[in-house]
C-alpha cells in the first residue's frame, strides 16, 4: 500500500517531535550539569573538612553524569539529523515511518520508546535497536514480531 498525504504529514510531525525532544533532553542535561558545578563550587569549607571534600566529590560525579547523559543525546542529534526523514521510503530504512496492522505505527528515527503524538501511540526506534535490525529491508505485506503479536507492515513512508 503506498502511503498516503496523511502518513507523510504525520511523519514530518514526527520528525519535528523527535528532534524537539532530543533537544529538551540536550537543554535539561546541560542546566543539570551546570547546577552539579554551582552546587560543588558554593560548597563552603567548614571545620568538618571531610564533609567538605565529600559533598565537592559527590557534586563532581553528578557533573560527570550530566555530562554523559549531554553527550549521549548529542551523539543522538548527531544521527537523527543524518537521516533522511523527508524521503517516502520503500522498504524499512532508518528514517522510515512503518504502518503496521493494529494501526501500529513505528518510526526508526531515535529511540525515544513510546510516545504519543497527536494522540497517536508511535513507537519511536533508534535504528540501532534490536528490533529495528530485524525489520530493516522489509517491505509492505512482510511481517513482523513485536511483543509476540505477529504483525503485517502494511505501508511504509
Amino acid at each position: 500500500m503506498t502511503p498516503n498525504a496523511d502518513m507523510i504529514a504525520l511523519k514530518k510531525r514526527l520528525s519535528r517531535f523527535c528532534r524537539e525532544t532530543i533537544e529538551s533532553r540536550i537543554a535539561t542535561a546541560r542546566q543539570a550539569m551546570d547546577s552539579a558545578q554551582e552546587a560543588a563550587n558554593a560548597e563552603e569549607k567548614s571545620s568538618a573538612g571531610d564533609k567538605y571534600e565529600t559533598a565537592r566529590a559527590m557534586g563532581q560525579l553528578n557533573k560527570e553524569m550530566f555530562a554523559r547523559q549531554l553527550a549521549g543525546h548529542l551523539k543522538e542529534l548527531s544521527e537523527f539529523n543524518s537521516l533522511n526523514t523527508d524521503a517516502v521510503h520503500q522498504i524499512v530504512t532508518p528514517g522510515a515511518l512503518l504502518q503496521c496492522s493494529g494501526a501500529l505505527f513505528f518510526f526508526l528515527s531515535a529511540g525515544l520508546g513510546k510516545q504519543t503524538v497527536d494522540g497517536q501511540p508511535i513507537l519511536f526506534l533508534s535504528p540501532h535497536a534490536p528490533l529495528a535490525k530485524t525489520i530493516i529491508n522489509k517491505k509492505p505485506g512482510d511481517q513482523l514480531t513485536f511483543n509476540g503479536r505477529v504483525m503485517t507492515i502494511e505501508s511504509i513512508c
